[in-house]
């Protein structure tokens, strides 16, 4: 892998009209313990796969504060504070964590001040660039939870907002208490359902981030399509996946997670990946 792939190859996205960022970022879910919980095995590793990622031109760093917790966020500051120019980190706040892999929406607005504070406090920053609701609280009304996050973007604590896992009658709605610059919801090769939102964030300049972005499951498997063009282009699946993802539309943020630098370095190189129409969908069509 030689220094000439650069994250800066998947194009530009401009982020709330406002933040240009290119569009290979990476998620920091992975720079955690097993279950997402805890200190990383190898903590100088997680710090060098975040520098190497920025070295490859990577400017869109996405974390949680619910990733550790606390730890991915800590991570990112000690790596790479103080942060070079044009770097944006997204973060996220709206879950609360009682265990490895245990999850669990919190959407009152005192909750979610608070953890907005204590991101600001562990990333290092005075102003949050893009702030994700996580999940929305189906216990708490939504103008609550995003009119809380509306208010601290007022005081300048937060540039934009952002949604994650919503539907498009849910984009909407929260559309019309304050403007929804990105949404992140699960998608990848193998899992399209949320096509729909997709396509509409697409038709009205909204980034979609889709998180799980490397899952191919079963579409990788030796003797697929998948496979068998993986080996024709002289790539991994998951790259050709990402690939895949990037041609799907010019508003996909893809942000593949790792704690390797190894993996780091093939994710970005994905953007060095030209797909032949026939090769586009010829993979759109596996998951169907």
């Amino acid at each position: 892998m030689t220094a000439q792939i650069s994250a800066a190859k998947a194009g530009t996205f401009q982020v709330g009209g406002d933040l240009t960022v290119n569009r290979m970022g990476y998620g920091a879910m992975r720079l955690t313990g097993d279950g997402i919980w805890g200190e990383p095995r190898d903590p100088e590793e997680a710090v060098r796969v975040l520098q190497r990622a920025v070295e490859l031109g990577v400017n869109f760093i996405d974390t949680a504060d619910s990733y550790g917790p606390f730890v991915a966020n800590r991570m990112i500051k000690k790596a790479l504070h103080p942060y070079k120019d044009g770097l944006i980190i997204a973060t996220k706040v709206g879950l609360t964590r009682c265990g490895p892999n245990d999850w669990r929406p919190v959407g009152r607005p005192e909750y979610l001040r608070q953890q907005v504070e204590l991101n600001l406090i562990d990333l290092g920053l005075e102003t949050i660039d893009l702030m994700q609701l996580h999940r929305i609280d189906p216990k708490v009304p939504l103008a609550d939870q995003l009119g809380e996050l509306k208010l601290m973007k007022e005081e300048g604590k937060i540039r934009h907002i952002g949604l994650s896992q919503v539907s498009v009658e849910e984009l909407k709605r929260a559309s019309e208490i304050t403007p929804i610059v990105t949404v992140q919801n699960l998608y990848n090769l193998a899992n399209r359902e949320s096509e729909e939102v997709l396509d509409y964030c697409e038709s009205n300049g909204i980034g979609f981030i889709p998180w799980f972005p490397l899952a191919t499951g079963k579409l990788a498997a030796e003797g697929s399509p998948l496979a068998d063009m993986a080996r024709q282009h002289n790539v991994r699946p998951a790259q050709l996946a990402l690939a895949w993802l990037l041609r799907r539309s010019p508003a996909m943020l893809p942000i593949p997670g790792t704690s390797s630098t190894r993996h780091v370095e093939e994710n970005i190189a994905a953007t060095e990946i030209t797909l032949s129409e026939a090769d586009f969908h010829t993979l759109a069509d596996l998951a169907r």
